[in-house]
């Protein structure tokens, strides 16, 4: 399913590449994705510098909109570094190889990692990250951005019965984590864990590095869609 890394490609920082190849984006996603057609055309009209602008401003202010799978799962945040293992050695099976700074759980990565399985499974791994992908949906939506339709896309390419609209009751209950005020809170959390971390740091592995990063954080909200809200 070569849509899904087109599709991750839409969902990533945008850059000159992307807008260098509009017109083979613009054409994959009418053959492939017709119901993303105005969002691409709508995307790729604008200035790279604008849309950029506007990426930090949706994807890279507080946790809630994350494209990192793991931001989003585990209850037990110690869980994250056994899960970060098993997705990289699915990746190596399949020749896929992470430079030094790429997280395996960075959702167009996955993208990028299922658009080369058969369609089956790659349907599969779609469905086993649906809740995350309504979730993320439905607080783009609720924000009202126009990514929201990229993951709407995917749970349809997923054959999922969920939608942005199946967490709209958990999402509207949910504190904002963009504000100045939340994020001068996390930056001041994660000056002390800097503190903390830097002295072993020189001698550990990225991974190991990860793993810490997550030991003591505040365990995020497990997404249980079908109970109507989180765990």
């Amino acid at each position: 399913m070569q849509i899904l890394k087109i599709i991750g490609l839409l969902m990533e920082y945008p850059d000159e590449v992307l807008w260098e190849n509009k017109e083979e984006a613009r054409r994959l996603i009418r053959r492939d994705a017709p119901m993303l057609s105005d969002f691409t055309d709508g995307l790729l009209s604008a200035r790279l510098i604008d849309r950029q602008a506007e990426w930090c401003e949706v994807f890279d202010r507080g946790r809630a909109t994350s494209l990192l799978l793991f931001e989003h799962v585990h209850a037990e945040s110690r869980d994250r570094g056994q899960a970060m293992v098993d997705l990289l050695a699915q990746y190596e099976k399949v020749g896929l190889q992470l430079n030094c700074r790429e997280l395996p759980d960075y959702l167009p990565l996955y993208l990028e990692y299922l658009s080369v399985l058969p369609e089956a499974e790659a349907r599969e791994g779609l469905q086993n990250v649906a809740p995350i992908l309504a979730l993320l949906g439905g607080r783009l939506k609720q924000r009202g951005v126009p990514w929201h339709r990229l993951f709407d896309a995917l749970l349809q390419l997923a054959g999922s019965s969920l939608t942005s609209d199946s967490v709209t009751k958990q999402v509207g209950s949910e504190p904002r984590d963009d504000t100045r005020q939340a994020i001068d809170a996390v930056w001041e959390e994660e000056q002390v864990k800097f503190i903390e971390d830097n002295a072993t740091a020189c001698d550990s592995s990225p991974l190991q590095h990860y793993q810490r990063r997550f030991s003591q954080d505040v365990a995020p909200q497990y997404v249980d869609v079908s109970a109507g809200g989180p765990k």
